[in-house]
């Protein structure tokens, strides 16, 4: 299937959205492409989207919204969480909706994303195509395995993410409200900066949370579904548990050779 209308790509600095834009390329559809620049994502990825994919596929148009992830969580005095996930809206939707009426007006476009269906039980109840109010969504790869995207990155000489060579699962927001055991595992080993960075940023939200008065729960970065307080040092001591939380585990089964395993770099 073809889209309807212009086509805009989105792309994140991850292997999927490469894969995007090259299997796009294949099929001979032009494409404006585009990154949200959150300020939140790890400094290697920011290098690989202007040193490596906007050569590749670019030009890649970078979109940045008035305040990054840190200093948005500052103005509003929390993190976000499931009940308000302030971030998507207001460092991707709320800035990419404003670039397109100002690139576009009220000609409609197609968004093109590269969201494959075997990424979680969620996506993979999602169709090709969504209609918006700006046009639609269009999903190319929705039936893609991970392989595929791994193939046509080979296919034409790009390598991916230096990221997901030292063993990371996914890219992106570094990391993300939503990272699962794993990512916070692998976080804490290989960037223990940015662990620091998020134990600063608690501290200041509680520091103001606690001067406007008692409160039962202070704000932390990740938040599980009890909606208690985890502060990230404690959560990164679970993250190196086993299954249970209550024994440290002894291997670690998510590193660079995990990686390289994977899209076929590993040295012999």
């Amino acid at each position: 299937m073809t889209p309807s209308y212009p086509v805009v790509a989105s792309v994140s600095g991850g292997k999927d959205s490469a894969a995007l834009c090259l299997h796009l390329r294949e099929r001979g559809i032009p494409y404006r492409a585009v990154h949200m620049d959150t300020k939140w994502e790890h400094p290697d990825t920011d290098a690989y989207i202007r040193e490596v994919l906007d050569p590749a596929i670019g030009p890649i148009e970078w979109i940045t919204p008035p305040l990054g992830f840190a200093d948005l969580c500052r103005k509003k005095g929390f993190f976000p969480s499931r009940l308000t996930r302030f971030c998507t809206q207001q460092l991707k939707l709320f800035p990419f909706f404003k670039w397109i009426e100002a690139n576009y007006g009220t000609q409609q476009i197609s968004n093109a994303i590269g969201i494959r269906s075997g990424e979680s039980e969620a996506r993979s109840r999602l169709g090709e195509f969504e209609t918006t109010s700006y046009g639609e969504i269009w999903r190319p790869l929705i039936d893609w395995s991970e392989q595929d995207v791994i193939d046509i990155h080979k296919r034409h000489g790009l390598p991916p993410n230096p990221l997901y060579l030292r063993g990371a699962a996914r890219v992106g927001c570094w990391p993300c409200i939503f990272s699962r055991k794993s990512e916070i595992k692998f976080l804490a080993k290989t960037d223990p900066e940015r662990i620091a960075e998020i134990e600063f940023l608690e501290s200041e939200l509680q520091m103001r949370m606690m001067e406007r008065g008692p409160c039962a729960h202070l704000p932390s970065f990740f938040q599980p579904r009890d909606e208690q307080t985890y502060p990230i040092r404690k959560v990164v001591e679970w993250a190196r548990t086993s299954r249970g939380g209550k024994q440290i585990e002894l291997f670690d089964d998510q590193d660079a050779r995990s990686g390289c395993l994977r899209w076929g770099t590993c040295e012999v």
